[in-house]
């Protein structure tokens, strides 16, 4: 039974390749506002659940369900255009368009959905995540760091419902890490984002308040993280076992 508290409700979803099934009877939800964290070891199916939650990707079965709306039941066109509005997505890779500037990268999503963007809005964003005068630059002149926070900006743009990091620190070194996840933290907690996050990183998944670990298609385990990555490591070794 669907509830409006939850922003994101994911019922039974199944995924396989060819005859490797990745994903086996998955369910989860989150209310607006959380910050949860999924774990798992390589080949468990942590991005593949991500995209399918993105609606990158279709499931075999099971529903996805964000905002109300179960994305199943869209068109690929009103797929596409749900995904820009309701969804932001960051990627370990960045996916930034090289010619355009940090302003255009951020921009670019609403534009495509043929919305006018708020300049101020746009530039108190990028104030906030301290991108503000690099605001005209292109990625190829920007550290990891920077790179990241343009693309945190560019997710955060359209005021989406979820955002979804996949292994998003995967490319930064420990400090820019830290500095990341911090900022998604303080999304999280000083404007309400609803975040879902891959990672296998105990520290990273500190930042979360929850975490859910997958193996082998499954969710064998969710837990409150304390903020405390020697916590999660323990718990998370216990159930590779």
């Amino acid at each position: 039974m669907k509830s409006a508290s939850y922003v994101l409700q994911v019922a039974g979803l199944c995924k396989s390749f060819g005859d490797t099934p990745v994903l086996k009877d998955l369910s989860l939800s989150l209310e607006a506002g959380a910050f949860a964290c999924v774990m798992g070891p390589s080949g468990s199916g942590k991005s593949t659940f991500l995209h399918l939650i993105a609606g990158l990707l279709t499931p075999d079965a099971g529903t996805v369900t964000i905002a109300g709306h179960e994305l199943s039941a869209l068109s690929d066109h009103d797929a596409t255009c749900f995904r820009r509005r309701h969804i932001g997505l960051v990627f370990q890779d960045f996916n930034l368009v090289q010619t355009l500037t940090v302003h255009e990268n951020v921009t670019l999503p609403l534009l495509l959905d043929g919305a006018e963007p708020d300049r101020k809005k746009i530039d108190a964003l990028l104030e906030k995540l301290g991108i503000a005068a690099r605001r005209d630059a292109l990625p190829a002149t920007l550290s990891g760091g920077e790179r990241q926070r343009v693309a945190i900006a560019r997710a955060c743009a359209a005021n989406p419902d979820v955002i979804l990091a996949d292994e998003p620190t995967g490319n930064l070194d420990s400090p820019s890490a830290r500095s990341f996840c911090g900022i998604l933290k303080q999304m999280n907690e000083e404007v309400g984002r609803t975040i879902l996050m891959v990672s296998h990183d105990p520290v990273i998944a500190a930042y979360a308040s929850t975490v859910h670990i997958l193996k082998d298609g499954r969710f064998v385990d969710t837990f409150d993280t304390r903020h405390d990555p020697a916590f999660i490591s323990e718990r998370y070794l216990k159930t590779m076992k």
